[in-house]
């Protein structure tokens, strides 16, 4: 098992992981108390809080294997090297955890605020429903030959394809309002803030073995960054740039029309209405 060479990259790489840690709990919090306060969940897309908890509940089962589990260790060290570090922390499990108990209060609150007209649309539900019996259907051919580093990396692709699709109807959702009323920034602040330090972590481990399969063992880890920074740059350009102006509060009823934003096209690719 590989140890560190550097006790100051050691530290950094704590250090950056439990800012990473907090930033991304924390970020959950600026919306279930603007959501609170409104008594309103308007303005906040459900498709985007729906593809969350799935993108989230799969993180955690891939965090939390490769963390606790001796046999899903053995099998990823046999593949990328006896000599690498377990690209999984103690932060990243903590987190997923606080991820998955959070954006399930947050449905909560979906269940018992004033929605307006907006619902979870059936092209969502589709998504899901496909990508968790892919799921399914990994676990059956994984099980006879005890598969289980495969397996979780089916866990693993799956959040890197929520974490993708998850962001879209919100940033569109914004487009159509010219507005983000309703969608809390600081949210995206910590989560922007989240993804920096998530990716640094991550730079003091590589830098410190002198080898990049922290990277491209765990590219999860690495895309979820990556696509969460480029997501909250574009929020923070809607918010703070291009609808800048037109962010005053409005009523609960005028601010989404009665169309899903999300709907099926009769070839079943997504279109936005």
């Amino acid at each position: 098992m590989a140890s560190w060479n550097s006790t100051s990259l050691q530290v950094l790489y704590n250090v950056f992981g439990w800012i990473a840690f907090f930033s991304w709990s924390i970020s959950f919090y600026p919306q279930v108390i603007l959501n609170f306060r409104r008594k309103s969940v308007v303005g906040l897309n459900f498709d985007f809080v729906v593809l969350n908890l799935t993108k989230h509940s799969s993180y955690l089962v891939y965090n939390a294997s490769l963390f606790f589990s001796s046999s899903v260790q053995r099998q990823y060290r046999k593949k990328y090297g006896f000599n690498q570090m377990i690209p999984v922390a103690a932060n990243d499990v903590a987190f997923s955890t606080h991820a998955v108990l959070l954006t399930a209060f947050t449905l909560f609150q979906i269940a018992i605020y004033d929605r307006g007209h907006q619902k979870v649309s059936k092209t969502c539900i589709a998504i899901v429903a496909i990508a968790w019996l892919v799921v399914a259907i990994c676990v059956f051919i994984a099980l006879p030959h005890h598969s289980w580093l495969w397996l979780i990396s089916c866990f693993n692709t799956l959040q890197v394809v929520m974490t993708v699709i998850k962001y879209i109807p919100q940033a569109v959702m914004n487009f159509r309002r010219k507005s983000t009323i309703g969608f809390s920034i600081g949210n995206i602040l910590l989560d922007f803030l989240g993804g920096v330090t998530n990716y640094g972590q991550m730079a003091m481990q590589s830098i410190d073995q002198h080898s990049w399969v922290n990277f491209y063992g765990n590219i999860g880890k690495t895309l979820l960054s990556l696509v969460s920074i480029f997501f909250d740059l574009l929020f923070m350009l809607q918010h703070y740039v291009l609808y800048r102006s037109k962010n005053k509060p409005v009523a609960p009823k005028d601010v989404v029309s009665k169309e899903p934003l999300l709907k099926s096209s009769g070839n079943s690719r997504l279109e936005y209405v």
